[in-house]
């Protein structure tokens, strides 16, 4: 009897060592991200390749000012507005993602207000969203709060601030959350 209870002991291991590590690969994974001077871009780019997820790019149909201080400007007017910038796209075959990565910069103390526009554009319930950002100097905690502040209906999990464009940490991260492929 003891032979028989260690074989099923050494089978249900076996089962759970096998299962464990493929819950990034039994998930269909989005990292959908606004990115203005393409720092937000190149750590969705490394997230996407890292998870083995589908980029999607959130576009405004009326681009930003290419030049900083206008920009900056146009962002500040949103906010103070509580605008919604229309998103010239749409993501396909929403309802097949389980895990939403939502990645922007910091702008004006939190995420700038298309995250907004594309967070009330999807029913997100049922989903997990893992918040990203990019920052110069401060208010990552505040935009990763905002992020999932504004997708309450989906489960979240800790979400991760990049400096610039800077990608380390990021594997790690990953793999904390269990989303490294």
């Amino acid at each position: 009897m003891s032979t028989m209870k260690t074989r099923i002991l050494a089978l249900l291991t076996l089962v759970v060592m096998c299962t464990a590590g493929t819950f990034a690969q039994d998930r269909k994974i989005l990292v959908a991200y606004f990115s203005w001077s393409g720092n937000t871009q190149h750590v969705a780019e490394y997230i996407a390749r890292q998870t083995g997820g589908t980029l999607f790019r959130i576009e405004p149909v009326k681009p930003y000012p290419t030049e900083y201080t206008p920009c900056t400007e146009v962002a500040k007017a949103e906010k103070e507005q509580n605008a919604r910038p229309a998103i010239k796209n749409r993501v396909a075959d929403w309802d097949s993602y389980d895990t939403v990565f939502i990645g922007c910069p910091v702008w004006w103390w939190t995420a700038p207000m298309i995250i907004n526009t594309f967070a009330e554009s999807y029913n997100f319930k049922g989903k997990t969203v893992v918040p990203f950002c990019t920052y110069a100097s401060t208010y990552r905690d505040e935009t990763l709060a905002k992020i999932a502040e504004l997708t309450p209906d989906a489960r979240h999990l800790k979400g991760f601030g990049a400096v610039d464009r800077n990608t380390e940490g990021i594997t790690e991260w990953l793999k904390e959350i269990k989303l490294a492929k």
